[in-house]
This record gives structure tokens, C-alpha cells and sequence, in this order.
């Protein structure tokens, strides 16, 4: 099972708690960000364009857990930048679990062979390492040729020493449906505990921008590549609902509150793909957002949007409202034929806003009148 039983259990019972509550919105998953900092400079990325003043930025320990706190979230996704670059990860990660979260830990696994030892094998921990491909589409997304290789010598090296290894594979418009299958059987044959998989997103600033998939290219794509997997017992660690929503079967619009993001700007709007400014609490962000505002159909940047920090709340609750509805997609899987779901009109959609850099100038003036002295000796250092 990809997704572990006593998982399944416990955040099943607290999505429950919050409907019999009445809540509309809730967070499932904290995205928490302890730093952007990163050894690798993926032309995809759009978590390491900052000045090197921001990237030497780290999130306390008592910052990371009191965000987890703030917000309630079962689940807590430790991502970056490299959180491996992060010295106090092995204590922030402890003492998450004995918070009772579910824990995954994003790594792009060049340095995870060497800092293993500094973690214990633990039944809610789970390595979620990057590996967006095969050798050649991996290592050709991350700028880096070698890297598809460390992976998978980690993987091995993680799943002989205890651990769940999950992947996050992310897909881009030179992504062909054979090749991915042929991956994902690889995957499987190496032990993976499950496979996160998403076509990519379009990031403000990004250093490539021109090959992220269409809604309409990622709907087909994922159609041929589920149609090639019948019966290949490949392993998800998402929802059913969620890969029938990239099938193009549900008309799903994004819950971005599912999976609130807290990084060493704050609470960041509207969700961990978009940076439209930051709340000083968790509180704030979800009173203070207009999140009506966003997603497709209500904002340009959101329009072509499928990627499972948006959608997977979605399916969530779509789940607990029809409860029928995941047994049957799980038990036939996605649907690979027929027509798709209607889509959303994006005629009255408001164009896109781009604030990046006004939210990069206020943070830089904020670091520079408390360590005025800060930007000569870090550009000195540099």
C-alpha cells in the first residue's frame, strides 16, 4: 500500500473532525520551507532566484515547529531549496514526529547517502526524493548530468537502512508517455513506497518558463501514460481521485488553503506556487486572503494549473463527500477513454499580477535594518 495504513487512519479521522465542525477551509498538509538555498540550480525551479542575502536565510527550529503548530496540519512536507542543507533538519524532523505529524522529507538526495545516519527509521517519516525521469529526462531537468545516479544509489542505500522511500516526479512538455512508463517501472522494480507525480508549474521566475504543459497536453499525456500502466502495479502516493483528475475525469477547481506554505518570508499567498505576499501568522493568511481571487478559471497565473499542492485537497474532499467515488477510481482506475470532464472558462479570468520582485525589495530592506552590516559581509563572503 503506498500510502500507509495508520496514515490513512489519522489524517482520514481529522478530515472528518473538520467537516462534522463545519469548516470550509482546514490545511492537510504544511509545506514548510526552512530555507531556498540549494545545491542544485534547476532551469524549472522558481525557489532559488533570490539575492544571496535571502538565500542565506534559515527558519529556526522553533519556527518550523511552531508553524506546524499554528497550523494543525497532519501532514508536514519539509521542502526548499535542499532542506538537507539545513544543519538542525535531523532535530526538526524528531521532534515533528513526536508532535505525531506525518513527515516527508524533499530531497534531491545528493546528500543524503551522507547524512543518513543522522536520521532513524520511523513509521510516519518517509524520504521523498526528486527524480523527474529517466537518467536522461532527470538529469536534463536538473542541469546536472550524475544526478539521476545519486538518486537511486540513495534510494537503495535508504530502503537498506529501514526507510520509506517515496518519489516526486514532476513533468514537463518534452516528457513522452513510453519513456515515463518504462520509468516508473524501474521505479517500482527498485522498491519505491510510492510515486508523487505531477506535470510541472510555471514559475513567476523561473529561468525556463517555455516548456511546462497546457491543461489540455497534461490531461492527454496522463491518459496515454495511465493506459500504458494497466496492470504494471505501479505505486501512488496520491489520491485516486487526484490521478483521475489529471486523466481529465473531474472538473476540480483548487483548495490552495489544502496546503499552506511557511517559509522564511512568512505565510505566503496564496499557496506554495504562487507569491503574491506574506502573512505574519496562519491566522492572517486565512483570514486575510482573498481566495476567491485565485485559481483557474479567477486568476491568469492559476490557468493552467494541475499540480497536487492545488488539487489533492480538492480530491480530498471530494472523497469525504462521495465516499463511494475513490473505491470505484481506485478499483478501475483513471479512466483512459471517452470524453473528459468540461473545462473551466477562463473568459472572465483577472490577468496575471507580477509582484515578485516588490516582495523580494521589502524583505531585502527588512534584513538590511536589522543586520546593517549583513549584505558587505555576505557579498564579501561570496
Amino acid at each position: 500500500m503506498p500510502v500507509p495504513f495508520n496514515q490513512i487512519l489519522g489524517v482520514g479521522s481529522y478530515v472528518v473532525r473538520q467537516h462534522l465542525a463545519g469548516r470550509k477551509r482546514y490545511p492537510l498538509v504544511l509545506m514548510l520551507e526552512p530555507l531556498f538555498r540549494c545545491n542544485l540550480a534547476c532551469v524549472g525551479c522558481g525557489k532559488i532566484d533570490y539575492p544571496v542575502e535571502i538565500l542565506n536565510q534559515r527558519l529556526t527550529p522553533e519556527e518550523c515547529l511552531g508553524a506546524a503548530d499554528e497550523c494543525g496540519a497532519p501532514v508536514v512536507a519539509i521542502a526548499g531549496g535542499e532542506p538537507l542543507l539545513h544543519r538542525e533538519m535531523p532535530y526538526i524532523v524528531e521532534r515533528l514526529l513526536e508532535k505525531g505529524k506525518f513527515v516527508y522529507l524533499c530531497t534531491n538526495a545528493l546528500l543524503l547517502e551522507k547524512k543518513l545516519e543522522l536520521f532513524k527509521p520511523h513509521k510516519n517519516f518517509a524520504w521523498d526524493i526528486h527524480l523527474d525521469g529517466n537518467r536522461e529526462m532527470h538529469d536534463h531537468a536538473v542541469s546536472q548530468e550524475g544526478t539521476y545516479d545519486r538518486a537511486v544509489s540513495a534510494i537503495r542505500a535508504a530502503k537498506k537502512a529501514g526507510f520509506r522511500c517515496c518519489i516526486n516526479t514532476t513533468l514537463f512538455d518534452n516528457a513522452e508517455a513510453p519513456k515515463v512508463a518504462a520509468f516508473l517501472d524501474d521505479v517500482t522494480k527498485l522498491g519505491v513506497d510510492g510515486v508523487m507525480i505531477s506535470p510541472g508549474y510555471a514559475y513567476e521566475r523561473a529561468a525556463d518558463r517555455d516548456h511546462f504543459l497546457n491543461r489540455q497536453q497534461s490531461k492527454q499525456f496522463f491518459r496515454e501514460l495511465f493506459k500504458l500502466g494497466k496492470g504494471h502495479g505501479w505505486k501512488f502516493n496520491q489520491s485516486s481521485l487526484f490521478l483521475n483528475f489529471l486523466a481529465g475525469n473531474e472538473r476540480y477547481r483548487c483548495t490552495p488553503w489544502g496546503k499552506p506554505t511557511r517559509n522564511v518570508f512568512g505565510w505566503q499567498r496564496p499557496c506554495y506556487l504562487l507569491n503574491e505576499g506574506f502573512a505574519k501568522t496562519y491566522k492572517e493568511l486565512m483570514e486575510t486572503t482573498d481566495w476567491d481571487r485565485y485559481g483557474t478559471g479567477n486568476y491568469e497565473k492559476c490557468a493552467d494549473c494541475m499540480v497536487h499542492s492545488g488539487y489533492e485537497a480538492t480530491a480530498v474532499v471530494d472523497a469525504v463527500q462521495h465516499p463511494w467515488k475513490p473505491a470505484l477510481a481506485a478499483l478501475r482506475g483513471p479512466r483512459t477513454e471517452g470524453p473528459m470532464a468540461p473545462e473551466i472558462p477562463l473568459e472572465k479570468q483577472r490577468p496575471a499580477e507580477y509582484v515578485y520582485s516588490a516582495h523580494v525589495q521589502e524583505a531585502m530592506a527588512r534584513l538590511r535594518h536589522a543586520h546593517p552590516d549583513a549584505a558587505h559581509k555576505v557579498t564579501a563572503a561570496e
